[in-house]
């Protein structure tokens, strides 16, 4: 048992390493899929540049909707927006909403980033799509100090099926993938450069370790309150009505609770809360006036820092 718990320990602690591990592999094997199975470049100067490009951008695009859709920050962002919607824009102040579906498009192309970086780095999409391109900087470039027939036989070149001699062919083809996978590399860098900009940390290292172990554990304890409250709701109501009796007192929160502890962590630099949950309590249901010694600093509310995402999400990402 003991070593049973030392692998689930280690799993936990490294899940998003592993999460992401995993969406690797899954991406690279899609790919892969994609490029042996379903993908036929139809060598066509009219249609290789669509069917390339739609190859290529197609199952990002997926990707980039699937990380909308599971992205709890966005659900928490337009969940009950129908009927209050100055929820996007408290007090008129739309530059908060802005940063967060910044934040939220920027963790929705996680994936989709992948993708491309993969698919370029195969650069079979590339080839077909750069090839059936008919503007005449590009098919210079590619063509130039080469025979006439190059110009019509460019599209042909993916398939392997040109009429122009094999070295030139093989240079083509290799001109093409040294593209794609230069393209794909700087992508590759791009997103790296920019994702390590973002995660400027304004705690320190064990506090930020404690704070990612506190949403851990709010996460998982609020699941298991919420299952034993409305547990205990629905004995009381099912009691009454089979009992005939009048429901005995039960306190739930109200809207306005669940309003306050659903809307985005804001991070202070004069009051530390751990989340907007460790807020409410604080302010609304604690003693009024009473100085909290978790809440002593100077400043003001910040945007919250990329590094303190998940915080939001209920979870520890890092």
């Amino acid at each position: 048992m003991d070593a049973f718990y030392t692998v689930l320990r280690l799993f936990l602690n490294q899940k998003a390493t592993i999460g992401y591990s995993f969406l690797a592999i899954l991406t690279i094997g899609g790919e892969l899929i994609f490029s042996m199975v379903s993908f036929e470049c139809p060598c066509n100067r009219t249609q290789n540049f669509s069917y390339g490009i739609t190859f290529l951008l197609g199952p990002a695009l997926v990707l980039l909707v699937l990380g909308f859709f599971f992205s709890a920050r966005m659900w928490r962002l337009f969940t009950g927006c129908c009927l209050n919607p100055r929820k996007l824009c408290p007090r008129g102040n739309c530059l908060r909403c802005t940063g967060i579906l910044l934040k939220v498009t920027w963790g929705a192309c996680i994936a989709p980033v992948m993708w491309l970086c993969v698919a370029l780095l195969n650069g079979t999409f590339y080839e077909c799509a750069i090839s059936g391109l008919d503007d005449n900087l590009v098919v210079d470039h590619f063509c130039q100090n080469k025979t006439l027939r190059c110009w019509a036989e460019l599209a042909r070149v993916p398939c392997q099926r040109s009429k122009l001699p094999e070295d030139e062919s093989k240079e083509l083809l290799l001109m093409f993938r040294a593209q794609s996978q230069v393209l794909g590399w700087c992508i590759n860098c791009l997103r790296y450069n920019v994702g390590g900009l973002l995660r400027t940390v304004p705690v320190s290292y064990v506090q930020l370790k404690f704070w990612q172990v506190y949403a851990q554990k709010e996460s998982d304890l609020l699941d298991r309150y919420a299952a034993e409250h409305a547990q205990n709701l629905a004995e009381r109501n099912l009691t009454s009505i089979f009992l005939q009796k009048p429901p005995e007192v039960f306190v739930t929160p109200d809207r306005n609770a669940w309003e306050k502890v659903s809307s985005f962590f804001h991070f202070s630099t004069k009051k530390q809360h751990y989340s907007v949950l460790h807020k409410y309590v604080e302010t609304d249901l604690g003693p009024t006036g009473a100085r909290r010694p978790s809440g002593v600093s100077e400043g003001g509310d910040l945007a919250i820092p990329t590094v303190l995402s998940f915080v939001d999400d209920g979870r520890a990402i890092l």
